[in-house]
């Protein structure tokens, strides 16, 4: 019998501590588990494995404030391409554009026939962008190509389209989309704002 009365009084003790045990296991997964989805948390967000200063280290233009806007000298040289010096606390006046416009005029002009018509479009062009100097060495880099663009929107361009204002503002548009479909498929990343004419000739 006393073998009897050793298994009735370990049974009990091993009752109690079966609870016990899976309360253990539970907590522990618990707290690994917490870990394992707080770490895969910091990784994504970039809090660790350098994630986060890649994404500021990441080149590409930079918008331009006001402040920092290039303008000309008082001789007119304005730099390489529209530049200057700094603004002394440019914008001070209010109103305008919140970043700074940095102006690059393409040297040669272009002609092309106009669409379903015996006239032929020559213009002049420059180009303004709120970002730094960078799409403007991205326009210099793919000038063969962007140039390409710009002549087969002219060569798209209806004769009653060129004689009016209203129809320049959209050959104007349309010669922004060209340009930047181009540098997003060059560089990734477009960055025109503004197509100017400097000339405008129908013949």
């Amino acid at each position: 019998m006393s073998d009897a009365k050793k298994d009735e009084t370990l049974s009990p003790k091993k009752k109690r501590k079966l609870p016990k045990m899976i309360a253990m296991v539970g907590a522990l997964v618990v707290l690994v588990g917490g870990g394992v989805a707080a770490g895969v948390y910091a990784a994504g967000a970039g809090l660790v494995g350098g994630g986060h200063a890649a994404a500021e280290a990441k080149p590409g233009p930079k918008l331009v404030p006001k402040s920092e806007q290039k303008h000309a000298s008082a001789d007119g040289e304005g730099g390489e391409h529209g530049g200057g010096e700094a603004a002394e606390g440019g914008g001070e006046h209010g109103g305008g554009d919140a970043y700074a416009s940095n102006y690059y005029k393409l040297e040669k002009d272009f002609t092309a026939n106009l669409a379903d018509s015996v006239h032929v479009i020559q213009v002049g062009l420059a180009v303004s962008t709120p970002y730094d100097d960078k799409v403007i060495t991205n326009l210099q880099t793919n000038e063969i190509a962007v140039r390409s663009a710009i002549l087969m929107a002219l060569g798209d361009t209806p004769e009653d389209e060129v004689f009016s204002s209203a129809g320049k503002k959209k050959l104007a548009t349309r010669l922004v989309g060209a340009m930047n479909d181009t540098l997003k498929q060059k560089e990734g990343f477009g960055g025109v704002g503004n197509v100017y004419f400097t000339s405008f000739v129908v013949q």
